[in-house]
């Protein structure tokens, strides 16, 4: 996709912005420093590390305000990420995007703006880092550097949160990284009535596989169904190793019927063909287990427990099959 294209793909931006998990955490030091940091050196009141969510912006680190969201439309970043520049505006109030925002007009009293763009590497841009002022201003050049500079740390910092909650064997999310993000899609549910499901499957016998031969082959082949296993699912889609050979994927805005045809794609990917590992071709099943979010689904870990009691049905029935509830 070229740098425009992406630019424009809000689908593949917001997935991007979700694969990161950092939505609706908790604030955490490293981005605070940097945000006091911008603050002290550009002499402003206000600075904040945002991204940008479909219809809201969040703050992972705000000075000088209160609060931990507002609305997208009426923020300033939801502008910057259009860009690959620096985005500067000296006086809000005779700028037509701005001047009747309540962020202008209120309490706040915003007059002057230097964001920078938070690209990831592979091009999407989730939110920015900016610095606010109440006096209309201009920004020097080594000051716009510097944000850059500070940008390119938020990045670093929330590229280390992705690779501590990455699994290091198979990429797929960690237990706890990937229970973070189901917690997040149900207070999503929750705040905008959203579908959401749970596909859990459990590799069959893979026991027998690792005492057969060997574990460096059961961890090729845990691999190869990671592999095989992404290339059924969409941007938005989470997929974390639960337990040793048990993985699932969290499916947003899905209801179950739409869960079980996926988890359907998928056992039929891992059985249809064989795992070529070591000069070996290995018949690899798997079972599962499929949950749709309701009205009942407590938090994470119950929805995951619910999902497991189907995976159990699907192995008590034989393996090799998908049952859903």
């Amino acid at each position: 996709m070229q740098d425009c294209e992406k630019l424009l793909d809000e689908p593949g931006r917001l997935a991007a912005v979700r694969r990161y998990a950092v939505l609706d955490t908790a604030p955490e030091e490293p981005f605070d420093k940097l945000t006091r940091l911008v603050c002290n050196v550009l002499e402003v009141p206000y600075a904040a590390v945002t991204l940008i969510d479909a219809d809201r912006q969040w703050f992972k680190s705000l000075v000088g305000l209160s609060g931990s969201e507002g609305p997208r439309h009426e923020s300033f970043c939801t502008h910057t990420i259009k860009t690959r520049d620096p985005m500067i505006v000296p006086d809000a109030t005779l700028d037509p995007r701005f001047r009747d925002s309540p962020l202008v007009t209120g309490a706040a009293g915003i007059r002057s703006y230097l964001g920078v763009p938070l690209e990831t590497p592979d091009g999407y841009n989730l939110g920015a880092l900016c610095a606010v002022d109440t006096a209309p201003r201009t920004f020097s050049t080594s000051q716009i550097e510097i944000m850059k500079s500070f940008a390119s740390l938020v990045l670093d910092e929330l590229e280390l949160r992705q690779i501590a909650l990455s699994d290091a064997l198979t990429g797929a999310m960690t237990r706890r990284g990937w229970l973070a993000a189901v917690e997040k899609e149900m207070a999503r549910g929750a705040r905008q009535g959203t579908q959401a499901a749970i596909v859990l499957f459990d590799v069959d016998h893979f026991k027998a596989i690792n005492d057969t031969h060997g574990h460096a082959v059961g961890d090729a082949v845990l691999q190869a169904l990671t592999r095989r296993c992404l290339l059924h699912l969409g941007p938005a889609d989470a997929l974390g190793r639960i337990g040793g050979e048990e993985f699932a994927v969290l499916v947003p805005d899905a209801g179950l019927p739409e869960a079980m045809e996926l988890a359907e794609r998928l056992r039929r990917s891992f059985s249809d063909a064989p795992i070529e590992v070591a000069g070996q071709a290995l018949r690899v099943t798997a079972s599962f287990g499929v949950q749709g979010l309701d009205g009942d689904t407590g938090n994470a870990g119950s929805w995951l427990a619910a999902a497991d009691r189907r995976l159990y049905e699907a192995k008590a029935a034989g393996r090799n099959r998908c049952h859903g509830g």
